[in-house]
């Protein structure tokens, strides 16, 4: 581990945290949501989306683009169809309410269609991917994302789109349940701050520049003169990210948020989500035990796939997670020092002071 990286204890962060996210005038139980959320994005190993997104989050509240103790609000209710609207509340509050909503309504009418607008940043989509299995349903989720462009299309030179993840979930009972969630871009954006803040490149093939020129230079997604990232896929196959990124827009904005990304955001701070979901009660649609049985038996037929040269192992989406949850709960959640100085200068803008949250992290003072 790099000497400019901190290793926080599991325990010593909830409290570092928690008393940063105080400082938004939050309900103690929006405290909890928020930062169990973003902590638990750091123990997955998807830093990108963890406690690094707080600075942001200070900025976007500061400017009155986040409004914290916000609800969702049910605009309309058609019994397995709801319209909701997140007043740019918190999205750690508001998708689990949203998902909340409409695991209840599943389970009444065998699947629900769940269209949110306007929630300020939804985190790590998985986790609510994650809510709905553990309810025993499967579910789809079609995520865009209304914040500066970031995300050139393919064949294109300049940024279009958001990173608009796209996530989907499959229960089985007695087993953990498969969690795939990626945003359709090469890398996630949260990924090049990590790696501007820890000094390093990116890989080739994922970032232009702002004349829309190949770089690994992280800091054209971060700071201006703005560059692109590239859809997933590649030079052969961008088109597939890229098209997977426009049906998020067309899903998650245009239908579910009535609101899509196509004017110059770069002012503002605030990150706002529209997410088009489809949860689904297997028990509703088919004979639970056969579908999951057929699911199981098929998952080790993939796992038991030969390991190819390089490789050390044939994972399943959602296995890295949960083997990177374990470690991290175990042995501490590196925090690059850069954004951990970032994350205290939004505590102080917060009236929140630096030095306690130091302390709570076991940083001194």
């Amino acid at each position: 581990m790099s000497d400019n990286t901190h290793v926080i204890p599991l325990e010593r962060l909830n409290h570092a945290i928690r008393l940063l996210v105080r400082g938004f005038g939050s309900s103690e139980g929006e405290v909890e949501a928020v930062a169990s959320n973003l902590i638990d994005a750091n123990l997955t190993g998807h830093d990108s989306h963890g406690i690094g997104m707080l600075p942001r989050y200070a900025a976007a509240f500061l400017e009155g683009g986040l409004k914290p103790n916000t609800h969702v609000k049910v605009q309309l209710d058609a019994g397995a169809m709801l319209r909701l609207d997140g007043d740019a509340g918190f999205g750690q509050v508001i998708g689990h309410e949203a998902m909340a909503l409409g695991i209840e309504r599943a389970k009444a009418h065998g699947s629900c269609i769940v269209a949110l607008g306007n929630s300020h940043h939804l985190g790590r989509i998985g986790a609510w991917a994650e809510q709905a299995a553990a309810a025993g349903l499967v579910s789809m989720h079609f995520v865009n994302v209304i914040s500066r462009a970031i995300v050139a299309p393919h064949g294109g030179a300049d940024a279009r789109f958001g990173t608009n993840p796209f996530c989907a979930g499959v229960p089985m009972t007695g087993r953990d349940p498969v969690i795939l969630d990626f945003a359709t871009s090469v890398i996630a954006q949260g990924k090049t701050r990590v790696a501007m803040n820890k000094g390093e490149l990116v890989a080739p093939e994922c970032l232009l520049d702002n004349t829309g020129r190949p770089t690994c230079e992280p800091r054209y997604t971060v700071v201006p003169p703005f560059g692109a990232l590239l859809p997933f896929g590649g030079a052969l196959g961008g088109h597939k990210g890229s098209g997977l990124a426009f049906m998020c827009e067309l899903l998650g904005g245009a239908l579910a948020a009535g609101a899509t990304q196509r004017s110059d955001e770069s002012s503002k701070k605030r990150v706002l989500n529209g997410m088009f979901s489809v949860l689904v009660d297997p028990d509703a649609l088919t004979d639970r035990a056969a579908f999951e049985a057929e699911a199981l038996a098929f998952t080790d037929w993939v796992k038991a796939s030969p390991v190819r040269e390089g490789f050390d192992d044939v994972l399943i989406a959602g296995e890295p997670e949960r083997a990177r949850r374990a470690q991290r709960t175990a042995q501490g959640v590196p925090v690059d020092a850069t954004t951990w100085r970032e994350i205290t200068e939004a505590a102080a803008s917060l009236g929140v002071d630096p030095a306690e949250v130091n302390r709570a992290a076991g940083l001194g003072g």
